[in-house]
């Protein structure tokens, strides 16, 4: 079984989501989240139409002991516009010189990790995840995961999973197949504990879980609530919640965001979090912040409030 570390980086920012990225702010990003003594990366082909794989691999190049994943499912295809005629309309800011396509065939998972490799120019990846099959299920059980289960048993990868923005799909995975990981985003989190059906299955199966978004994409991210809720504007309900939160949080000395990235920590079966960041100064915000511990009478006073489910706070 992987050991994986407490705390990953997540590639997205650095394949320009939303904003662009320079070369140089991406590698600042990346050397930052190494000296905080982050060792696990995740990135996929879908970052910036290949860019997060190729900004990774060369800031990890001649580096050792880390744990680095990708995903499989979006092969990148010649785009029929002329190369640089425009932008990349699934939301990152790249020319869109290249097309996803969906493709969870056997062939298209074996395709997809080679274009990984040679995209970062490193020999192997440790963990390959299958990326949002939702509408792709029966394709991504019947020929992606069997695909990737060949690819661990030749020791191409160490472990095999699914990474994705919803629980019910991989909880079917968990219960019908022999993955090793899921990344989870935004579905457990200070917020929304929906995905909690999910865990307790990886729990017993031994499944661990890697928990992405949990800032849900954006309104967790500062101790006065704003922005964002998977991305997009928080409604007025959610916004209020949050408020609550920051308040009792404040109580106890602890912001909003050091709370979002201690709590999905709690539950037995996530082993990391992985937090995006799209430079040096956020990564360095970010590990200043879970470096500090979160006393346990936060999580007793949030259930006491009806702010957390009970059973939450142990």
């Amino acid at each position: 079984m992987i050991e994986l570390p407490r705390h990953g980086l997540g590639g997205a920012p650095i394949g320009n989501l939303f904003e662009e990225v320079t070369d140089e702010q991406a590698r600042a990003t990346v050397d930052a989240a190494w000296e905080s003594g982050v060792r696990l990366y995740d990135t996929a082909p879908h970052y910036g139409l290949g860019l997060s794989e190729r900004r990774l691999g060369a800031a990890l190049a001649g580096r050792s002991g880390y744990v680095l994943s990708t995903k499989v499912g979006r092969l990148l295809v010649p785009a029929a516009a002329v190369a640089g005629a425009g932008r990349d309309a699934d939301v990152f800011d790249v020319p869109a010189e290249l097309a996803r396509k969906w493709d969870f065939s056997r062939d298209g998972v074996r395709r997809s990790l080679e274009e990984s490799l040679e995209r970062m120019g490193l020999p192997a990846v440790h963990v390959a995840l299958i990326h949002d099959p939702d509408e792709h299920v029966e394709q991504a059980l019947g020929e992606a995961y069997p695909a990737l289960a060949e690819l661990r048993s030749e020791g191409v990868v160490q472990a095999i999973g699914l990474g994705m923005n919803q629980w019910q799909v991989p909880l079917r995975f968990v219960q019908e197949t022999d993955i090793d990981v899921v990344m989870l985003a935004g579905r457990y989190t200070l917020l929304d504990q929906s995905g909690l059906p999910l865990l307790e299955a990886c729990a017993e199966r031994g499944v661990k879980v890697l928990a992405a978004g949990v800032f849900n994409s954006g309104i967790l991210a500062t101790h006065r609530p704003a922005g964002t809720f998977d991305y997009q504007p928080a409604s007025g309900p959610l916004l209020e919640r949050a408020t609550r939160i920051a308040g009792i949080c404040e109580r106890h000395d602890v912001t909003l965001p050091q709370a979002a990235m201690a709590f999905p920590l709690r539950h037995p079966a996530i082993a990391t979090i992985v937090l995006g960041a799209r430079s040096a100064e956020e990564v360095t915000a970010n590990a200043a912040l879970w470096s500090r511990p979160v006393p346990e009478a936060l999580w007793e006073d949030l259930e006491a409030e009806g702010l957390l489910p009970r059973g939450q706070s142990s």
